[in-house]
């Protein structure tokens, strides 16, 4: 869909930069790759552009939304292409808190190598966060292994959550 089509049915707001939708609740736009063990593998998706040309897609446009509670934040992921380090950074940046209460979403750990997972683990453990709930993109194995940084409860389809 495009964003003339899109614009049709709803009002759009197209935003690289993070926008605040509540006082306490903001989109945060491009994720900034600070954490080398976070890069991502660009190959395996390409841009094709009209002209011909193509390049390796490094899913910039990858966001996700922050949430500052009473407890601190909670992030909030759809797929972390960007790495969950790089989103929480990133959204401790945007809000100015420094307390993560928890994280809940998609933490594309499919198959990640040994280095970075033990690397998520202990930024997850620095953050003495109520819960990691890892959802899709977070292989079983990978929600096994960051369990030993910190608490990673089941998280299913109907749960509620309150911070």
């Amino acid at each position: 869909m495009s964003e003339e089509e899109a614009r049709q049915h709803f009002p759009a707001v197209l935003s690289a930069e993070p926008v605040w939708l509540t006082d306490n609740l903001v989109f945060l736009g491009e994720i900034p790759r600070r954490f080398a063990f976070e890069k991502g593998e660009p190959a395996k998706r390409i841009i094709h552009h009209p002209d011909g040309t193509s390049e390796p897609d490094y899913l910039l446009d990858d966001t996700a939304l922050a949430f500052r509670s009473a407890e601190g934040l909670v992030i909030i992921t759809g797929c972390s292409h960007a790495g969950i380090c790089n989103i929480t950074e990133y959204a401790r940046e945007v809000c100015g808190e420094r307390k993560v209460a928890g994280i809940i979403g998609g933490l594309h750990l499919l198959l990640p190598d040994t280095k970075q997972l033990a690397k998520t683990g202990k930024y997850v453990n620095r953050l003495h966060i109520r819960a990691l709930h890892a959802c899709h993109c977070t292989s079983a194995p990978a929600r096994l292994a960051l369990a030993d940084y910190c608490p990673v409860p089941e998280v299913g389809v109907g749960m509620t959550f309150e911070w």
